[in-house]
């Protein structure tokens, strides 16, 4: 793609298109020299309404989709392609023909189970408000089960909630699949679908040969408890900082990640004198309040733990 400036105004270094963040930077220094460049390929449709030869013919490719988003679908109009409008046998017609390819769009049992299983994906990732990169590792992950697995008479919901939270995780999201099901289940069936969605997970690590993602860093879940109980950012700044001089596998194995932010995250509110109840900070964390003083307990019984005090001139 062709700029009006080629090198970069500082040290006069190639630049470099970044797709993913849409930005032009210099590949030397770094520097952002133009940001959302503009688009210079046809339009995905018409403005005016009216019929063009340079609609593009269908939108990028997709794994959340079944055809990869390369199929071509039969639009529901009564014009045709010089905008004159079509007769009633014509648009009989292309009424038969639009059934029929969507009947022949997804042949076979195999097929419509994947099918369904991707829109499955695609409205728990809407329901989380998940970026589309989680959903699409969460496609690539189903579809790699459904090619080395048998599939067949497993709940729908269960390997959804099994893909997504691997996505998440492989993408350095923080949502447990308690979280992730009880989005996407109604509240009588959270409890049994949580133990299948952890089974499947299990069985998707175990049998496909999935590679085991690294543990998340307790400031992701530090951050996510303090935005969803709106604690001061002071207080998380603290929790943040205890929990970067505590790290112990000793605290932190066997034992819920989010019982230990909570910990650090209330610890860091009584050392500051906020009164944030301890019931808020651990419903955030979908955690009893028995779990978040026990973790203290073990964090305040592992630590000495000594709070220096700056005066700070007026």
């Amino acid at each position: 793609m062709m700029h009006k400036f080629s090198n970069c105004r500082e040290c006069r270094a190639l630049l470099v298109d970044d797709y993913q963040s849409g930005e032009l930077v210099c590949s030397h220094c770094g520097i952002v020299v133009r940001e959302a460049p503009a688009d210079t390929g046809p339009a995905p449709f018409s403005l005016d309404g009216t019929a063009s030869k340079n609609i593009r013919a269908s939108g990028p490719n997709t794994y959340a989709q079944h055809d990869m988003g390369l199929a071509t679908t039969i639009g529901e109009g009564s014009f045709d392609y010089n905008g004159k409008p079509l007769d009633r046998t014509v648009r009989t017609q292309m009424k038969g023909i639009r059934r029929w390819q969507q009947r022949v769009r997804v042949s076979g049992a195999k097929d419509r189970r994947v099918s369904a299983a991707l829109v499955s994906i695609t409205d728990a990732c809407n329901a989380l408000d998940l970026r589309k990169n989680v959903l699409e590792t969460a496609s690539i992950l189903y579809r790699k089960m459904n090619n080395r697995m048998d599939l067949r008479g497993k709940s729908t919901t269960g390997v959804t909630a099994a893909v997504v939270y691997m996505a998440c995780k492989q993408c350095d999201v923080v949502r447990s699949i308690s979280e992730i099901v009880d989005r996407i289940c109604p509240p009588k069936e959270v409890r049994s679908k949580t133990r299948l969605a952890s089974k499947y997970y299990r069985m998707m690590v175990m049998e496909t040969g999935s590679p085991r993602s690294t543990p998340m860093s307790m400031a992701k879940y530090i951050s996510k408890i303090s935005n969803i109980s709106e604690t001061d950012v002071r207080a998380e700044r603290l929790a943040l900082l205890l929990a970067d001089r505590t790290q112990d596998e000793a605290i932190l194995s066997g034992r819920d990640p989010h019982g230990i932010a909570a910990a650090y995250l209330f610890m860091a509110c009584i050392l500051l004198g906020h009164d944030n109840m301890q019931r808020d900070i651990a419903e955030a964390a979908g955690v009893t309040e028995v779990t978040a003083r026990n973790r203290c307990k073990e964090i305040f019984a592992a630590y000495d733990i000594k709070l220096t005090l700056k005066q700070t001139a007026r």
